[in-house]
């Protein structure tokens, strides 16, 4: 996760693009019209390989194509420091705008004062707003709040609870914040939390999850793991299946394919399926509305609005995104 912004240089994946118009957020002041005629696109992402932010960037390059955009994607690998250095660069270059995806705008402190100096848009995927981001899509919590209602139905008033977290990206510390008020209000659940890492969320998810299984074994009551998105949660089936272990309730957030899939089979109990192309198709129409109104733009929170998956949805969800899986 540590690299030098030397290797964020050679990190920069060039993707041809282009961009839709239209859309709606952002942010009044000096970022909000473009400092530059370039029509390319920086996007600083917390993990390239996360499903979800893949869709996200699938989403922006789709609605970039139509107006022959260019696409510069840095995998920042969950260090801020190289998140930082990368938008940094990318208001040296003076691109058109630049997407944060999930790294918290607290965090960028640095490189947010480049892209203003640079009077470059930037938009966040649930990173929060400040000066010179023109929107931001939600942030994250909601999301969090059908996974606890469904987690908290299944096991009751008494049970024990593994919770999957991840603090550098502001989505999920958000989504704790759901987690952790759903679990005061009932006393009997006793919860263990443990942070995962990126990269390495899944094999984190399948450590912690053994760890705490040893503690709880059949029998010890309701139990449910649940992670803050569906990857480190998937990482803990893979050892509930090394263990033969059927009686653990299991829960995420986002819908990815190996998600929807695994609610399929039945190994996990729940998810929320949230439409990342779409984000990233508003993300992008979004900001470039904001570039073209200038400074009387205002800031926006564009939410769109996610889908509970389980077992008694799955095929009814499957008929009307058969994409889902793919």
């Amino acid at each position: 996760m540590q690299r030098t912004s030397a290797v964020i240089a050679v990190l920069v994946v060039s993707l041809v693009l282009t961009a839709c118009g239209g859309g709606s957020s952002g942010s009044t002041g000096s970022a909000g019209s473009t400092g530059s005629a370039s029509k390319v696109l920086g996007i600083v992402t917390i993990s390239a390989t996360d499903s979800n932010n893949a869709k996200v960037i699938k989403g922006a390059k789709g609605a970039a194509e139509a107006q022959g955009w260019t696409v510069n994607v840095v995998d920042a690998q969950g260090n801020a420091d190289q998140a930082n250095s990368a938008i940094r660069t990318f208001a040296t270059q003076k691109v058109g705008m630049i997407f944060d995806l999930v790294f918290p705008v607290t965090s960028l402190g640095a490189g947010l004062a480049a892209a203003r100096a640079a009077k470059i848009p930037v938009a966040t995927w649930g990173g929060g707003l400040v000066d010179g981001v023109v929107m931001t899509t939600g942030d994250g919590a909601p999301f969090a709040e059908p996974s606890m209602k469904a987690l908290l139905a299944d096991i009751g008033s008494q049970g024990s609870v593994l919770a999957l977290t991840y603090r550098t990206g502001q989505v999920c510390r958000d989504r704790e914040g759901i987690f952790d008020k759903a679990v005061l209000t009932v006393p009997g659940v006793k919860v263990t939390k443990n942070e995962v890492n990126i990269p390495g969320f899944l094999q984190d998810g399948a450590k912690y999850a053994s760890a705490w299984l040893a503690e709880h074994p059949t029998g010890a009551g309701n139990l449910a793991i649940w992670g803050c998105w569906e990857d480190p949660t998937l990482g803990a089936i893979s050892a509930l299946k090394q263990q033969g272990r059927t009686d653990v309730k299991t829960y995420g957030i986002n819908g990815s394919a190996q998600a929807i899939k695994a609610v399929r089979d039945g190994s996990l109990t729940s998810t929320v399926w949230e439409d990342g192309a779409k984000e990233g198709a508003t993300m992008f129409s979004t900001t470039l509305e904001a570039s073209n109104a200038g400074v009387g733009w205002k800031q926006r929170t564009v939410s769109v609005p996610g889908v509970v998956v389980d077992s008694t949805s799955i095929t009814t969800f499957l008929a009307q995104h058969p994409d889902a899986i793919s």
